[in-house]
């Protein structure tokens, strides 16, 4: 086996290794817990680092496993190693961070234990060229992702956000099945790199349901519209998971998914348009929603569904390398924010901003990497969200239609507007409640320094990133310099127009009591925001209508073990037949 095949074997298995060791230790040695954790979350980041100077287009590993499975294989290339080096670098900060986080916190092996695997599980995910072994990985994130949301499992409300995010992000799952079970019924392989290079065989239809089921697949796992409101829910998770979702994992699987099969399907008609009108509608709802929340970590996770909103508008226009560059620039400057956040929250055991203010005196160093981040989140120069979000808003300026890219300006200030909105009210002004602060601790610190750092320098390295992604970035990305995009982004007319837009978005909150009549005469969209402008009860229709279909089925479960061992046997004897026999093939 060659060096990045056990290199990329190596970047799963040291995380799910790391994951039964501090199951197995038991909750009786927190230290050792901690440690272990630590330990094995810094040795996965290592290895991913390790494959970024060894990445290929070609597969490292070739398992047959059978007719019905195809075969086990692994792609190391550009963007699949891009996107493991992010899960495992940022998630081994937030397992440092969760030192000081979860210290004291009953039951740490299961919450080390869960973590370890997600970040595994989204490694492996990224580097499948096997649809099917994508589709494994996909689902164990989204069990990851329900064990950690509702890991305080005696509060109601986080059992019942991430039951809902379970049961949202399968119901994109279902698009994401019936594709791979197409293209292996018509090509009778799930190889990704030999789909990309013969889609055009497909029939157009078959070629169109997978392609939009793609996208609904994408939809549900990075929480778009109509699917977004999981992802505030799972708010309920201890912040360092809060970090690992939104900037590290699962979120980033969805534009991962669109990202890696866009030259399948962007010919297929109006998929593209689909694509980019998902991504608008989804950055502006979500923006609107974080101006009127008062719950701190809801705000970042609408930042959240508006910022992925822009990566997928991006990859709707045709600026690949502008939504890759824009998902690295987020993962830094968002995990910073969710882990600023949590050392807040830690110190004050309150989300709610309206009884904080005055923090910053009292907690400097949060204070300091929180303002970085969210400068970054509001596109100041020369922090890496500007760069990025100015390529994004480029490329939507040159490959989507006008009316697109003038919401997407709006919604770039509305972030300037809530992003100030909320480091005021918690940092500065006078206090409006008697809270105990203490600023963020070691373990904490050395989480937060390197993201702070990185997101005032990780825009250096565009141009690298652009030929590192090669096919992934588009032609015409992968031959830029760093220098070239930055004198192009900084003489760009549209760069100015934006730079204005989030100028009006900080004036709006500074005079805010200027504009109370404008306020008030837009009340009732704050209210609609607030409902999260109906989606809410759409979404726990879906959970009702799953849950008493569950309930109907419990029928059928007797209590004979035998009987329901039997019964899944069968059920899955039938499916392989259907596979093996290529009964499919004739539908």
């Amino acid at each position: 086996m060659s060096t990045i095949g056990f290199l990329a074997l190596l970047s799963i298995a040291v995380p799910w290794l790391g994951a039964a060791v501090v199951r197995l230790l038991g909750d009786g040695r927190p230290r050792a817990q901690h440690g272990t954790a630590v330990s094995f979350a810094l040795a996965g980041a290592a290895v991913a680092v390790a494959m970024i100077p060894r990445a290929t287009g070609v597969g490292v590993l070739d398992v047959p496993l059978g007719s019905a499975f195809g075969r086990l294989t692994l792609l190391p290339d550009g963007l699949g190693v891009f996107l493991a080096v992010v899960a495992e670098v940022i998630g081994s900060l937030a397992v440092v961070f969760s030192v000081d986080y979860m210290r004291g916190e009953r039951q740490l092996g299961r919450y080390y234990a869960y973590v370890l695997f997600f970040i595994g599980a989204m490694v492996g995910l990224v580097l499948s060229s096997n649809l099917l072994l994508l589709f494994v990985f996909w689902e164990i994130t989204a069990l990851c992702s329900y064990a950690l949301i509702s890991f305080y499992n005696d509060d109601p409300k986080a059992v019942a956000a991430g039951i809902k995010a379970l049961i949202v992000t399968q119901v994109g799952g279902i698009g994401l099945l019936a594709g791979a079970l197409l293209l292996y019924a018509y090509q009778g392989s799930y190889d990704i790199p030999t789909f990309l290079a013969t889609a055009g065989g497909l029939p157009p239809t078959v070629l169109a349901v997978m392609a939009f089921g793609f996208l609904v697949a994408a939809a549900a796992k990075s929480a778009q519209f109509p699917f977004q409101t999981w992802l505030p829910d799972a708010m309920e998770a201890p912040t360092p998971v809060s970090a690992l979702i939104h900037a590290a994992t699962m979120v980033n699987a969805g534009v991962y998914l669109l990202a890696r099969f866009y030259p399948a399907f962007e010919g297929v008609p109006y998929w593209t348009l689909a694509v980019l009108s998902v991504g608008t509608v989804t950055a502006l709802l979500a923006a609107v929603m974080a101006i009127v929340s008062t719950d701190l970590k809801r705000v970042l996770a609408y930042s959240t569904v508006s910022q992925l909103g822009y990566m997928v508008y991006a990859i709707g226009a045709g600026g690949l390398f502008a939504s890759q560059f824009h998902l690295l620039s987020h993962a830094v400057f968002k995990a910073l924010l969710f882990l600023s956040a949590g050392a807040v929250i830690h110190a004050v055991h309150t989300r709610d901003m309206r009884e904080m203010g005055g923090l910053g005196a009292r907690m400097p160093v949060a204070r300091t990497v929180m303002v970085i981040g969210g400068l970054a989140l509001a596109g100041i120069p020369i922090l890496n969200g500007f760069w990025s979000k100015e390529l994004v808003l480029e490329a939507g300026h040159a490959g989507g239609p006008a009316w697109a890219w003038a919401f997407m300006l709006v919604g770039a200030g509305l972030t300037a507007l809530y992003t100030l909105r909320f480091l005021s009210m918690v940092f500065y002004g006078e206090p409006r409640g008697r809270l105990a602060a203490h600023d963020a601790g070691v373990a904490m610190q050395v989480a937060l320094v390197p993201l702070a750092l990185g997101t005032l320098t990780t825009w250096l390295l565009a141009g690298p990133f652009g030929a590192y992604l090669g096919p992934a970035a588009g032609a015409a990305h992968a031959a830029e310099t760093t220098r070239r995009i930055v004198v192009q982004v900084a003489t760009a007319p549209a760069t100015a127009l934006a730079l204005a837009v989030v100028a009006l978005g900080l004036a709006a909150w500074w005079r805010r009591a200027s504009l109370s009549g404008v306020a008030r005469a837009l009340g009732g969209v704050g209210r609609a925001a607030s409902n999260g402008f109906g989606f809410e009860a759409i979404n726990r229709g879906i959970v009702r209508a799953t849950v008493a279909s569950a309930e109907a089925l419990r029928t059928t479960q007797n209590g004979v073990l035998n009987w329901n061992v039997a019964a899944i046997l069968a059920g899955l004897a039938a499916v392989l037949a259907v596979l093996a026999l290529g009964v499919v093939r004739g539908v």
